[in-house]
């Protein structure tokens, strides 16, 4: 870790990451009380990254989590009783009630997507969100996230085809934790690095420490930078461990014993605390400091979740479908001029030709519009064989006609009778 970062920055760092984890042990708490509604998911061990990338977007940018990304919504402004009241489906939560785990999302405020539980289809969707904000100048980024297992499926690569097609400004955060459920990496992929997924669709990549919140930060912000800067989608390896299992009902007892005591020395709260120890940035009063600011919050956060009522009964038959008006309004919401978005305007020159391809002459001497790669085409051959031919022309033959014999003008002159 590299100290060039502010003061402030270096703290938020920690203090968010710290937040992650505090609020999932509350929750844990919450659960063994059986005030969870459905299941819990952690992200111990991987706070570093859903804080050092969310941390990394502008307030006007775009971000969707997974369910292993509540750092990210922390870090967007979601108030740690929004987070409880969801996962205990109590009836001012954001979804009211009606959906648990953290799939809420906020569209107008905090410009967050709710997550999809098909894992890979948010790519397409946040490519779409990210072209949307470029269409309409806002000069936006659009973010997600997806772990290795995720990777591998078709969405996956379609969504990341579709982003680099567009070059749209998206960013892609893979986390690698070694673990999709309970397959190691390695039996469901060939490949050291997920990153070089990207690589089969032009798009770049970086591979960084997921433990080391300096470095994803830094990762990210020069990720988040290129994409608005119009270099297109990037896709961000972050290798980590998934410290415990899929769920709470997962023990987790496939994971070998020493992987899980190496990356449990590797905590990434644990080495922050050493680095700001060190550069004189934390002292044991801070620490205690940050502690008592944060037990307070989560104290009152608490409260107010488990006050909150579960949502009426008669409420279960709305939102359901909805019916028009009077679920709510449906309309257009036109952030250009209606005028400029529709024809005659909105026109614009078709283009045929496609840079990147050729027009070399093939092999039967026809028109080759198709050149591949770094393959030199027709043309470059038959300008290479030109210049090495010999420069001497070889000497010209002259045939000789055969001389007519009296018979044979004989015979033409009877065939002419």
């Amino acid at each position: 870790m590299k100290k060039d970062l502010t003061r402030q920055q270096y703290l938020d760092l920690y203090y968010y990451m710290r937040l992650n984890r505090a609020v999932e042990d509350t929750m844990v708490k919450l659960f063994r009380q059986n005030k969870i509604v459905g299941g819990l998911y952690s992200s111990l061990g991987q706070e570093a990254i859903s804080v050092g990338t969310a941390y990394a977007l502008e307030k006007k940018d775009w971000l969707a989590p997974m369910i292993r990304n509540i750092g990210a919504l922390l870090v967007k402004g979601v108030p740690p009783r929004d987070v409880f009241m969801q996962h205990m489906a109590k009836y001012d939560s954001p979804t009211k009630g009606k959906d648990g785990t953290s799939h809420f999302g906020d569209l107008d405020n905090l410009h967050i997507v709710s997550p999809i539980s098909m894992l890979g289809d948010l790519i397409p969707v946040m490519t779409g969100v990210a072209m949307a904000g470029r269409y309409l100048g806002q000069k936006i980024v659009a973010m997600t996230w997806i772990g290795d297992g995720g990777s591998s499926t078709g969405v996956f690569h379609e969504g990341l085809n579709f982003a680099a097609a567009q070059k749209a400004p998206f960013v892609l955060i893979l986390e690698n934790n070694l673990w999709a459920y309970s397959t190691p990496v390695k039996r469901q992929v060939p490949l050291e690095n997920l990153a070089d997924r990207a690589k089969a669709y032009g798009v770049r990549s970086y591979i960084v420490d997921g433990n080391d919140v300096v470095a994803v930060y830094k990762t990210a912000k020069e990720a988040v930078d290129r994409a608005r800067a119009g270099e297109g989608p990037i896709l961000i390896e972050a290798k980590t461990f998934r410290r415990m299992g899929h769920a709470q009902h997962d023990p987790a007892e496939y994971v070998p014993k020493d992987m899980r005591a190496y990356w449990e020395a590797r905590d990434p709260i644990l080495l922050y605390e050493k680095f700001l120890s060190a550069q004189k940035l934390l002292d044991a009063q801070g620490k205690k400091e940050i502690g008592e600011k944060m037990d307070a919050l989560l104290h009152t956060e608490r409260d107010f979740a488990e006050n909150s009522p579960m949502p009426p009964a008669e409420f279960a038959a709305q939102g359901v479908y909805c019916s028009g008006d009077d679920c709510h309004k449906i309309r257009p919401k036109w952030e250009r001029e209606k005028a400029e978005v529709m024809p005659p305007k909105s026109s614009v020159e078709a283009v045929w030709t496609v840079e990147g391809f050729g027009a070399g002459k093939g092999s039967s001497g026809g028109i080759a519009p198709i050149h591949f790669g770094d393959t030199a085409d027709a043309m470059e051959k038959a300008e290479n064989e030109e210049k090495l031919a010999p420069k001497t022309p070889p000497k010209a033959v002259i045939k000789k006609k055969p001389a007519k014999t009296a018979h044979a003008g004989a015979g033409s002159r009877k065939a002419r009778r």
